[in-house]
Order: C-alpha cells, then structure tokens, then sequence
C-alpha cells in the first residue's frame, strides 16, 4: 500500500490592488505555502479562468476573493459561480475593506466559507492567511 503525494491545490486570487497581490504572495511565502496561485483581477477575468477549457494546471478549488473591483465586483461574481453547476461547489473566502454588513449578509447567502477583513497588520494578515492554509489543508475534496 502506497501513500499517494497529493497535488497541492491551485487557489485562485480575485484581487485588482497590485498591493494587496503583493500581500498575499508574502503570506503565502512566509507561511511556507506552495499551493499554486492564479490572479485574476476581477470577476470577469476570475470566470474566464475558471471556466476556460484549454489548461495544464488543474483549475482552482479554493478562491480568495475581493469585494470591491471594476468590471464585475465580488457578489456578482459570487451569484455568477453559485448559478454555474460546474463552479457552484467552489470554496470562497472574501477579503475585503467592506465592513459593510449588507456585503457580509450577501456574501454569506451566497455560501462563503468565510469573510476576512482588510486590512489587517501585515503580522495578522500572514496569521489570517496561516489559519486559511490550515482549514484547506484539512479539508477533504473530491477528485
């Protein structure tokens, strides 16, 4: 019997502040997480990733997504994946500046796994993204 090497999880960043990119990438780095990362920097660009036929990665289970973007913001690309039975089982965690609790109710009707609040201190931030690498390494998906 052999142990089998999981695949690392893509996880997929709806973000359009080139900073707040940044931040994650430095999270992830200084929590060690090698989990393969895509930007898209609004939900347009996030549903064509996800939605597009032609790639060697394997698509993202996991999305970080922002609220507050042109184009398509966060809850109309929420309501867009929730509608989509290829994309509507997709764990989301927002990470936004709205504290707004119309967007949190919103957000949480539309199945987020959870809501996280930017911005934190840079040490919050790394301890936030830490205990999101710890839930989503624990959970089991199916293939």
């Amino acid at each position: 019997m052999s142990i089998s090497n999981p695949i690392p999880m893509t996880i997929l960043l709806v973000e359009d502040d080139e900073v707040d990119i940044m931040n994650v990438k430095r999270a992830f780095k200084k929590n060690n997480i090698s989990n393969p990362l895509v930007v898209a920097h609004n939900g347009l660009e996030a549903l064509e990733v996800l939605r597009s036929p032609a790639t060697d990665a394997p698509k993202p289970r996991i999305i970080l997504l922002d609220l507050n973007m042109p184009k398509m913001g966060g809850i109309e690309f929420l309501k867009e994946i929730r509608q989509d039975p290829e994309l509507s089982s997709l764990s989301v965690f927002v990470m936004t500046t709205s504290n707004e609790d119309g967007d949190k109710i919103d957000a949480f009707n539309l199945n987020v796994a959870g809501y996280i609040l930017k911005p934190l201190s840079m040490d919050r931030f790394i301890a936030a993204v830490s205990t999101l690498n710890s839930y989503w390494t624990l959970c089991e998906y199916p293939e």
